[in-house]
């Protein structure tokens, strides 16, 4: 849904293509109530429009579906996506495929039960529902590590339907497959996108919402109204006509080394020999196709990776988010300490950003190494 101030949410449609009320204000409630980004609102749009089409096709008041919800995982893992040919429908067999696996079904009821929240907030919906989709536990049965110093009693919500999701390996992008990547790049921009997300550690949507008055590449830039030393770039949470969004609520700083300046000043080189002074402020845009000097999305960000890994030959999809991973693991291996992992990737608690550490295999090679002997293991025994 576009409003004429050029924010966006999305929002969920009936068969007939008409606005569903109910969900269409929980969409705006999230983007102006709560500040959530266009893409939060696109999943939870998505989930509640799942929701209201199992109702549809199964005859439930969506008010009153939510007893069955065990029902609806049925449905999610079975029935095909919507077809010209009329609504999905469930067929039973063995060996029959899923359609939607556990995290992506998970991901539906998250959005289905904060549809249901709302709806009952505004009294759209019973408040017997909130027992339907939660059940209500207290401290009492929390770790003592949980419960806090304090010895009174509180109490939580835990959601009643979720499915265990496969452990899945987290992974990096090695060295060796980014410099192949980068060195399939055909334009400075390409490669600019590569060394942001792979030297710096930006996420797609935080390099796609990147404005040209963010870049200070000077060793000094009081010049601009600046007291941060060296180069470097500000990464800062706004509203973007192309839907890029930093995950970040708060503006942060991120140095950059030589490299970043280098990949920086040879594009800028480029934009101007192509577009001039033109274009938008955002400092990435499209140079060769579509509207010359529009803003790269972060979409366009990820087709962007997709193509260098096959032009490279990799033998695996590096997606850009393994380029950040690889960023935080390389300033560890480096001997950057926790909280400076945690600085440089703009993370505001100190263990969100354990996950993005993941020791190279030589550092954990010459960590073995290392470890001292005793002298009979050292002469095989004899003495």
């Amino acid at each position: 849904m576009d409003l004429p101030s050029g924010t966006r949410y999305w929002t969920v449609l009936d068969d007939d293509l008409r606005v569903v009320p109910v969900p269409d204000r929980w969409g705006r409630y999230q983007r102006f109530g709560r500040s959530r980004a266009e893409l939060t609102t696109k999943t939870n749009a998505g989930g509640a429009a799942l929701y209201l089409r199992w109702c549809g096709a199964t005859g439930r008041d969506w008010r009153e579906a939510a007893r069955d919800l065990g029902l609806f995982i049925v449905w999610l893992k079975h029935a095909p996506a919507l077809r010209d040919a009329g609504p999905p429908v469930v067929v039973s067999g063995p060996g029959g495929k899923q359609v939607r696996q556990e995290r992506r079904i998970n991901v539906v009821l998250s959005a289905t039960r904060g549809f249901l929240s709302y709806a009952v907030s505004v009294a759209e919906a019973p408040r017997s529902v909130l027992g339907q989709i939660y059940e209500l536990g207290d401290s009492q049965d929390l770790p003592a590590e949980a419960q806090g110093e304090g010895t009174g009693l509180f109490y939580r919500l835990r959601a009643r339907h979720r499915l265990q999701e496969p452990e899945s390996a987290v992974d990096r992008a090695s060295d060796e497959e980014l410099v192949d990547m980068f060195m399939e790049c055909r334009c400075a921009r390409d490669r600019l996108v590569v060394v942001l997300l792979g030297r710096v550690g930006l996420r797609r949507g935080q390099a796609a919402g990147l404005h040209r008055s963010d870049c200070h590449m000077l060793p000094d830039s009081r010049a601009l109204g600046c007291d941060y030393k060296g180069p470097h770039i500000h990464v800062r949470r706004r509203e973007n006509t192309n839907g890029a969004w930093s995950k970040s609520r708060e503006s942060v700083v991120l140095p950059v080394d030589f490299l970043v300046v280098r990949a920086y000043d040879q594009y800028v080189d480029e934009r101007y020999a192509l577009l001039g002074a033109g274009g938008s402020d955002f400092l990435l845009v499209n140079l060769f196709r579509g509207v010359l000097g529009s803003p790269m999305t972060p979409e366009a960000i990820y087709e962007l990776f997709e193509r260098l890994t096959g032009r490279a030959g990799l033998s695996r999809m590096v997606g850009p988010h393994m380029a950040r991973r690889a960023f935080g693991s390389n300033v560890s291996d480096a001997g950057g300490k926790l909280d400076d992992v945690q600085a440089l990737l703009g993370q505001r608690h100190p263990e969100s950003a354990r996950p993005y550490i993941i020791p190279d295999q030589s550092r954990l090679r010459e960590a073995v190494e290392r470890v001292p002997s005793p002298r009979e293991w050292r002469d095989g025994g004899d003495r």
